[in-house]
Protein backbone atom coordinates (compact mmCIF):
# COMPACT_ATOMS: atom_id res chain seq x y z
CA UNK A 1 0.00 0.00 0.00
CA UNK A 2 2.95 2.59 0.56
CA UNK A 3 4.15 1.77 -3.00
CA UNK A 4 0.84 2.64 -4.22
CA UNK A 5 0.45 5.83 -2.57
CA UNK A 6 3.99 6.28 -3.41
CA UNK A 7 3.73 5.89 -6.96
CA UNK A 8 -0.48 7.77 -6.80
CA UNK A 9 1.48 11.12 -5.10
CA UNK A 10 4.45 10.55 -7.98
CA UNK A 11 1.49 10.82 -10.66
CA UNK A 12 -0.15 13.24 -8.82
CA UNK A 13 3.15 15.86 -8.75
CA UNK A 14 3.61 15.52 -12.38
CA UNK A 15 0.42 16.32 -13.55
CA UNK A 16 0.60 19.35 -11.60
CA UNK A 17 3.57 20.36 -12.86
CA UNK A 18 2.93 19.52 -16.34
CA UNK A 19 -0.06 21.60 -16.44
CA UNK A 20 -3.31 20.72 -18.42
CA UNK A 21 -1.96 20.48 -22.14
CA UNK A 22 0.12 16.75 -20.08
CA UNK A 23 -2.00 13.80 -20.33
CA UNK A 24 -2.26 12.47 -16.76
CA UNK A 25 0.71 9.41 -15.80
CA UNK A 26 -0.24 6.34 -15.21
CA UNK A 27 -0.20 4.50 -11.44
CA UNK A 28 -0.12 1.44 -10.15
CA UNK A 29 -2.94 -1.02 -9.67
CA UNK A 30 -4.26 -1.52 -6.28
CA UNK A 31 -5.36 -4.80 -6.60
CA UNK A 32 -3.71 -7.25 -9.26
CA UNK A 33 -5.61 -10.27 -8.98
CA UNK A 34 -8.70 -8.20 -9.65
CA UNK A 35 -7.36 -5.77 -12.32
CA UNK A 36 -6.21 -8.75 -14.36
CA UNK A 37 -10.14 -9.60 -14.92
CA UNK A 38 -11.85 -6.33 -15.69
CA UNK A 39 -14.67 -8.03 -17.30
CA UNK A 40 -15.96 -10.16 -14.41
CA UNK A 41 -15.87 -6.69 -12.23
CA UNK A 42 -17.93 -4.99 -14.85
CA UNK A 43 -20.31 -8.00 -14.79
CA UNK A 44 -20.33 -7.91 -11.31
CA UNK A 45 -22.62 -4.96 -10.91
CA UNK A 46 -25.69 -4.88 -10.39
CA UNK A 47 -27.68 -4.32 -13.57
CA UNK A 48 -31.14 -1.94 -13.79
CA UNK A 49 -33.07 -0.46 -16.79
CA UNK A 50 -34.51 2.68 -17.01
CA UNK A 51 -38.36 2.64 -18.19
CA UNK A 52 -39.50 4.07 -21.03
CA UNK A 53 -41.59 6.75 -19.07
CA UNK A 54 -38.19 7.62 -17.35
CA UNK A 55 -36.36 8.17 -20.81
CA UNK A 56 -38.95 10.14 -22.34
CA UNK A 57 -39.39 12.69 -19.08
CA UNK A 58 -35.21 13.10 -19.07
CA UNK A 59 -35.00 13.74 -22.24
CA UNK A 60 -32.50 10.56 -22.60
CA UNK A 61 -32.54 9.43 -26.24
CA UNK A 62 -29.43 8.11 -27.10
CA UNK A 63 -30.25 4.81 -25.41
CA UNK A 64 -30.79 3.29 -29.28
CA UNK A 65 -29.50 5.17 -32.66
CA UNK A 66 -32.52 7.12 -34.01
CA UNK A 67 -32.82 11.01 -35.45
CA UNK A 68 -33.17 12.51 -31.68
CA UNK A 69 -29.71 10.63 -30.91
CA UNK A 70 -27.95 11.93 -33.71
CA UNK A 71 -26.60 15.22 -32.36
CA UNK A 72 -25.54 13.71 -29.09
CA UNK A 73 -24.10 10.82 -31.07
CA UNK A 74 -21.99 13.61 -33.00
CA UNK A 75 -20.78 14.77 -29.81
CA UNK A 76 -19.65 11.26 -28.61
CA UNK A 77 -17.50 10.78 -32.15
CA UNK A 78 -16.04 14.73 -31.55
CA UNK A 79 -15.02 14.08 -28.14
CA UNK A 80 -14.02 10.72 -28.36
CA UNK A 81 -11.52 11.25 -31.13
CA UNK A 82 -10.08 14.71 -29.20
CA UNK A 83 -9.95 12.48 -26.09
CA UNK A 84 -8.24 9.46 -27.51
CA UNK A 85 -5.31 11.91 -30.04
CA UNK A 86 -4.33 13.33 -26.32
CA UNK A 87 -4.73 10.18 -24.34
CA UNK A 88 -7.23 11.39 -22.25
CA UNK A 89 -10.10 9.23 -19.93
CA UNK A 90 -11.29 11.43 -18.13
CA UNK A 91 -13.93 14.27 -18.87
CA UNK A 92 -15.92 16.81 -16.88
CA UNK A 93 -19.32 18.21 -17.86
CA UNK A 94 -20.43 21.62 -16.15
CA UNK A 95 -21.96 24.74 -17.22
CA UNK A 96 -21.91 28.44 -16.02
CA UNK A 97 -25.62 28.06 -14.30
CA UNK A 98 -27.63 25.43 -13.27
CA UNK A 99 -30.68 24.21 -15.44
CA UNK A 100 -28.27 24.28 -18.52
CA UNK A 101 -28.94 20.97 -19.27
CA UNK A 102 -25.39 19.66 -18.26
CA UNK A 103 -26.82 16.43 -16.70
CA UNK A 104 -28.90 15.59 -19.83
CA UNK A 105 -25.63 16.07 -21.57
CA UNK A 106 -24.11 13.79 -18.94
CA UNK A 107 -26.22 11.05 -19.23
CA UNK A 108 -26.74 10.82 -23.13
CA UNK A 109 -22.81 11.21 -23.90
CA UNK A 110 -22.82 7.68 -22.06
CA UNK A 111 -25.71 5.88 -23.72
CA UNK A 112 -24.19 6.75 -26.39
CA UNK A 113 -21.14 5.61 -25.77
CA UNK A 114 -22.58 2.86 -24.26
CA UNK A 115 -23.34 1.61 -27.79
CA UNK A 116 -19.93 1.11 -28.90
CA UNK A 117 -19.79 -2.53 -27.65
CA UNK A 118 -15.50 -1.88 -27.42
CA UNK A 119 -15.97 0.81 -25.22
CA UNK A 120 -16.35 0.93 -21.04
CA UNK A 121 -17.65 4.18 -19.99
CA UNK A 122 -18.78 5.21 -16.44
CA UNK A 123 -21.02 8.23 -14.98
CA UNK A 124 -19.87 9.61 -11.52
CA UNK A 125 -22.06 12.53 -10.01
CA UNK A 126 -19.78 14.91 -8.32
CA UNK A 127 -22.86 17.47 -8.57
CA UNK A 128 -22.82 16.30 -4.69
CA UNK A 129 -24.66 19.40 -3.30
CA UNK A 130 -28.01 19.08 -5.44
CA UNK A 131 -27.11 15.46 -6.83
CA UNK A 132 -29.93 14.80 -10.07
CA UNK A 133 -28.58 11.85 -11.78
CA UNK A 134 -30.93 9.41 -9.16
CA UNK A 135 -33.30 11.28 -10.81
CA UNK A 136 -32.91 10.76 -14.49
CA UNK A 137 -32.31 7.41 -14.01
CA UNK A 138 -35.11 6.60 -11.66
CA UNK A 139 -32.78 4.58 -8.89
CA UNK A 140 -31.65 5.81 -5.60
CA UNK A 141 -28.87 3.74 -4.06
CA UNK A 142 -28.59 2.70 -0.81
CA UNK A 143 -24.66 3.77 -0.87
CA UNK A 144 -24.03 7.24 -2.15
CA UNK A 145 -20.77 8.20 -4.13
CA UNK A 146 -20.38 10.67 -0.84
CA UNK A 147 -19.64 7.26 1.18
CA UNK A 148 -16.95 5.78 -2.12
CA UNK A 149 -14.91 9.00 -1.91
CA UNK A 150 -14.98 9.18 2.02
CA UNK A 151 -13.62 5.50 2.20
CA UNK A 152 -16.43 4.46 4.25
CA UNK A 153 -17.93 1.99 0.95
CA UNK A 154 -16.34 0.40 -2.25
CA UNK A 155 -17.19 1.34 -5.61
CA UNK A 156 -18.24 -2.16 -6.20
CA UNK A 157 -20.74 -2.10 -3.64
CA UNK A 158 -22.33 1.04 -5.06
CA UNK A 159 -22.30 1.10 -8.29
CA UNK A 160 -24.70 -0.05 -11.23
CA UNK A 161 -24.68 -0.95 -14.99
CA UNK A 162 -26.77 -0.04 -17.58
CA UNK A 163 -25.83 -2.99 -20.33
CA UNK A 164 -22.70 -4.33 -20.32
CA UNK A 165 -20.87 -1.74 -20.48
CA UNK A 166 -21.60 1.54 -18.97
CA UNK A 167 -21.59 2.12 -15.38
CA UNK A 168 -23.25 5.11 -12.86
CA UNK A 169 -21.69 5.77 -9.61
CA UNK A 170 -24.31 8.52 -8.39
CA UNK A 171 -25.35 10.31 -4.61
CA UNK A 172 -27.99 9.40 -2.73
CA UNK A 173 -28.62 12.51 -0.71
CA UNK A 174 -26.96 16.46 -0.84
CA UNK A 175 -23.58 16.72 1.03
CA UNK A 176 -23.38 19.61 3.53
CA UNK A 177 -19.71 20.11 2.75
CA UNK A 178 -19.05 18.85 -1.16
CA UNK A 179 -15.84 21.45 -1.42
CA UNK A 180 -14.08 19.58 1.46
CA UNK A 181 -14.40 16.07 0.23
CA UNK A 182 -13.83 17.02 -3.49
CA UNK A 183 -10.35 19.35 -2.62
CA UNK A 184 -9.11 16.03 -0.45
CA UNK A 185 -6.87 13.93 -1.48
CA UNK A 186 -8.20 10.58 -0.63
CA UNK A 187 -10.57 11.79 -3.39
CA UNK A 188 -8.00 12.20 -5.89
CA UNK A 189 -6.49 8.48 -4.89
CA UNK A 190 -10.25 6.92 -5.07
CA UNK A 191 -10.37 7.71 -8.22
CA UNK A 192 -7.30 6.82 -9.41
CA UNK A 193 -7.91 3.05 -8.18
CA UNK A 194 -11.77 3.28 -9.82
CA UNK A 195 -9.93 3.84 -13.16
CA UNK A 196 -7.06 1.15 -12.61
CA UNK A 197 -9.66 -1.34 -11.09
CA UNK A 198 -11.98 -1.04 -13.68
CA UNK A 199 -10.00 0.34 -17.17
CA UNK A 200 -12.80 2.64 -18.34
CA UNK A 201 -12.42 4.08 -21.72
CA UNK A 202 -14.15 7.42 -20.90
CA UNK A 203 -15.03 8.15 -17.15
CA UNK A 204 -17.75 11.13 -17.32
CA UNK A 205 -17.82 13.30 -14.07
CA UNK A 206 -21.21 15.34 -14.01
CA UNK A 207 -20.04 18.60 -11.86
CA UNK A 208 -21.95 21.20 -10.62
CA UNK A 209 -22.52 25.04 -12.28
CA UNK A 210 -19.07 27.04 -12.35
CA UNK A 211 -20.75 30.08 -10.71
CA UNK A 212 -22.65 28.91 -7.71
CA UNK A 213 -19.84 27.69 -5.98
CA UNK A 214 -16.21 26.41 -5.40
CA UNK A 215 -17.04 23.36 -6.22
CA UNK A 216 -16.05 22.45 -9.82
CA UNK A 217 -12.94 24.75 -9.04
CA UNK A 218 -11.83 22.15 -6.52
CA UNK A 219 -12.55 19.25 -8.58
CA UNK A 220 -11.17 20.04 -11.99
CA UNK A 221 -7.51 19.45 -11.51
CA UNK A 222 -8.55 15.56 -11.24
CA UNK A 223 -9.66 15.29 -15.02
CA UNK A 224 -8.25 15.91 -18.13
CA UNK A 225 -10.51 18.13 -20.24
CA UNK A 226 -13.68 19.25 -19.93
CA UNK A 227 -17.22 20.36 -22.15
CA UNK A 228 -18.79 22.56 -21.09
CA UNK A 229 -22.99 23.30 -21.62
CA UNK A 230 -24.65 26.17 -22.18
CA UNK A 231 -28.17 26.86 -22.50
CA UNK A 232 -29.77 29.22 -25.67
CA UNK A 233 -31.89 32.52 -24.21
CA UNK A 234 -30.11 32.15 -20.86
CA UNK A 235 -26.60 31.55 -20.43
CA UNK A 236 -24.99 35.06 -20.72
CA UNK A 237 -21.59 35.76 -22.80
CA UNK A 238 -19.82 36.66 -19.10
CA UNK A 239 -20.97 34.18 -17.51
CA UNK A 240 -19.77 31.64 -19.98
CA UNK A 241 -16.61 33.60 -20.68
CA UNK A 242 -15.62 33.45 -16.97
CA UNK A 243 -16.31 29.77 -16.94
CA UNK A 244 -14.36 28.74 -20.16
CA UNK A 245 -11.60 31.37 -18.58
CA UNK A 246 -11.61 29.80 -15.38
CA UNK A 247 -11.88 26.38 -16.47
CA UNK A 248 -9.01 26.53 -18.99
CA UNK A 249 -6.77 27.73 -15.79
CA UNK A 250 -7.08 24.01 -14.08
CA UNK A 251 -7.93 21.82 -17.63
CA UNK A 252 -8.13 21.41 -21.67
CA UNK A 253 -11.70 22.64 -23.01
CA UNK A 254 -12.57 19.98 -25.10
CA UNK A 255 -15.60 21.88 -26.59
CA UNK A 256 -18.66 24.01 -25.95
CA UNK A 257 -22.52 22.29 -26.52
CA UNK A 258 -25.52 24.68 -26.69
CA UNK A 259 -28.80 23.36 -25.65
CA UNK A 260 -32.10 24.33 -26.25
CA UNK A 261 -31.33 26.15 -29.42
CA UNK A 262 -34.02 26.77 -31.81
CA UNK A 263 -34.21 28.23 -35.30
CA UNK A 264 -36.54 30.46 -34.28
CA UNK A 265 -34.47 32.12 -31.46
CA UNK A 266 -32.11 33.80 -34.90
CA UNK A 267 -34.90 34.95 -36.50
CA UNK A 268 -36.77 36.46 -33.53
CA UNK A 269 -33.14 37.97 -33.10
CA UNK A 270 -33.01 39.33 -36.18
CA UNK A 271 -29.46 38.10 -36.85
Amino acid sequence: MEKLQAALDKARKTRQENGPESPRAPAKPTRAARSGDVEDLWQALPAIQIDDRTLEKHRLVTQVANTKATPFDILRTKVLLQMRQNGWKRIAITSPMPNSGKTTTACNLALSLGRQSDLRSMVLDFDLRDPSVKTFLNHTPQIGLGDVISGNAEFADQAVRIGPNVAFSMANKPESDPARLLLAEETANVIDRIELEYKPDVMIFDLPSMLINDDTRAFLKNVDCALVVIRAGKTRYKQFDISEREIAEQTNVVGVVLNAYQHADVAKSGE
